[in-house]
């Protein structure tokens, strides 16, 4: 997918989604945008949080989980798996580029000196991968075992505003459309849902 016929395919598809959220009327990204441009140190914070808090809260509660052997850890791998596989049918036939491939956005993250779409970066993840929202899908996950292994009533409390923070972080930035944040949300879900199995 990530070649020149596919990076035309992914522009083609993204511009599908912004016809699709204007009939729906939920184009929202390009104010988002420009309210955020206007703040440039939460914007650095979103920025950080956009490259790393997906590697850091996924993998790092994975691993805490498997350290004390926790039952959890089962179930939240079971769902990782899911939505990581769930999402590369839709990633394979309808490859989406995120909106700062497009005009009128600004690519926060390659100002900040980062660029997610071309050198060693981008042999790392699918830069067409924009529908749905791993971003979202790990975000529900990650919060969902937070909130249902965490020792701490506060950390779980707190985990269910992870994935409306993730979504603001990712639609801020122009790494995600609306929908791809609703697809990425609803991924997640059935992914924990999916994985609720018996325990070993």
């Amino acid at each position: 997918v990530v070649n020149d016929r596919g990076r035309r395919a992914a522009l083609r598809n993204a511009r599908r989604v912004v016809g699709a959220e204007r009939w729906l009327g939920v184009r929202l990204e390009p104010r988002l945008q420009r309210v955020s441009l206007s703040r440039r140190r939460a914007l650095a914070v979103a920025n950080v949080s956009y490259v790393t808090l997906n590697v850091v809260l996924t993998v790092g509660w994975l691993m805490l989980l498997y350290a004390r052997r926790d039952p959890h850890f089962h179930r939240l791998r079971r769902a990782w798996v899911i939505a990581t596989l769930g999402a590369q049918p839709a990633h394979l036939l309808f490859p989406t580029a995120p909106p700062r491939g497009l005009e009128g956005f600004t690519d926060t993250i390659r100002e900040a000196g980062i660029d997610l779409d071309s050198g060693w970066v981008a042999y790392m993840y699918n830069p067409l991968a924009a529908m749905p929202s791993i971003h979202m899908a790990y975000a529900e996950v990650t919060s969902g075992g937070i909130a249902s292994a965490a020792r701490s009533p506060v950390l779980r409390r707190l985990a269910r505003a992870y994935p409306p923070v993730v979504a603001l972080i990712v639609l801020a930035t122009a790494n995600h459309f609306v929908l791809d944040v609703v697809a990425g949300s609803l991924l997640g879900r059935a992914s924990l849902a999916l994985a609720k199995g018996r325990r070993r």
